[in-house]
């Protein structure tokens, strides 16, 4: 047996002492943060245990022993048991360098419309498209946090429904492959915006008072399929997603009739398709939607709905990180340290459930 050695990941190692829990902020500072293998070990090591190496089989807190010849390979010092770093994160069992997952960490980041995976393929130089694919859908996987906060609270909220996806042609009047979608998006004042505003320039000051005309911005937003319009089903969604005592704005449909009883302060108006009154009581999570539907069919050409929760979650991630663009990238590798991503059978058949995917 080839004896480990008593180096450690850390500070020392390859570039390490740049690789700190932080976001690059362009190309020359990735390739300086990140110009090997050895710096991205360092970096994931950092992300998979901050509070330091914490052994999955006895529970030992001390530093681990590494191989020199295989430096993913983790050793207890306790009960001499091994683990692979990428274990348990979205990397596990991965055949591609961990530089590559970095690139495409921050490619899809950092490029504000997003990229399909055939432009993931081409960009990150992967031969073959379906490797592309799964791992786009596992940084998705990555962009959802465990046990994320329910929104809301002193900011009242609109939820609302839509279908996403083309209309089907040919199969009589009303007929359709559409999914449907559930939202959830906070009101803010735009004084209390949490960052400048992410589409001007530096400096540069705002020619008007907000969303169309308006002098209050979107917040934060949730996004799920659902499988129909009942009230079994959006009532979960609602509590799932927001804080009780929270102001909720809703259209007329009966699903939401009981909301107060909930502990809601519920406030219903009967649309009945007046695009004057939907503007005036639900408009962010209309645009909302519109953004969605554009970004779907620009970016990604439509989706098929076995995989739509993972492009819902990729929008809200993004949607809610916009004033802050720059931790994305952080943001993904530290979540994507703690979580499992789907398998290729299972993201293919449909098997997997994605993360946010479930009412309740």
């Amino acid at each position: 047996m080839v004896e480990p050695s008593q180096e450690q990941f850390g500070d020392r190692q390859g570039g390490g002492e740049n690789a700190s829990l932080s976001s690059p902020k362009s190309l020359p500072e990735f390739q300086r943060v990140f110009p090997n293998e050895d710096a991205c070990r360092a970096y994931l090591y950092r992300a998979r245990f901050p509070d330091g190496f914490l052994c999955s089989y006895c529970g030992d807190t001390g530093e681990p022993y590494r191989f020199r010849n295989r430096p993913d390979r983790l050793r207890c010092r306790s009960c001499k048991r091994d683990a692979q770093l990428t274990a348990s994160t979205i990397m596990q069992g991965s055949q591609l360098p961990l530089c590559t997952w970095f690139w495409g960490a921050f490619l899809v980041t950092s490029l504000t419309p997003g990229m399909s995976a055939l432009q993931f393929q081409k960009m990150l130089g992967i031969g073959r498209y379906e490797p592309a694919f799964n791992m786009l859908h596992k940084l998705r996987a990555a962009m959802v946090r465990p046990q994320r906060d329910r929104i809301g609270g002193q900011w009242p909220v609109e939820v609302d429904e839509t279908f996403v996806g083309g209309a089907t042609q040919g199969e009589g009047r009303g007929r359709h492959h559409k999914t449907l979608v559930a939202g959830i998006v906070e009101v803010r004042p735009r004084k209390r915006a949490p960052g400048p505003d992410p589409n001007l320039p530096s400096g540069q000051r705002p020619q008007h008072r907000g969303g169309h005309g308006r002098g209050f911005i979107a917040g934060r937003l949730r996004l799920q399929v659902i499988p129909n319009r009942k009230q079994e089903t959006l009532e979960p969604f609602v509590l799932a997603n927001v804080k009780q005592r929270t102001e909720v704005r809703t259209d007329g449909w009966t699903g939401y009739d009981n909301l107060e009883k909930l502990g809601y302060l519920h406030k219903a108006v009967s649309l009945r398709g007046d695009h004057a009154m939907t503007d005036q009581h639900l408009p962010m999570i209309h645009i909302v939607f519109g953004n969605l539907d554009a970004w779907l069919l620009g970016t990604h050409h439509g989706v098929s709905p076995k995989h739509l929760q993972g492009y819902l979650n990729e929008f809200v991630f993004r949607f809610n990180r916009r004033f802050w663009p720059l931790v994305a990238f952080a943001s993904v590798l530290r979540i994507g340290a703690q979580v499992e991503a789907p398998t290729y059978t299972a993201l293919y058949d449909g098997s997997w459930e994605h993360p946010g995917g479930k009412a309740g």
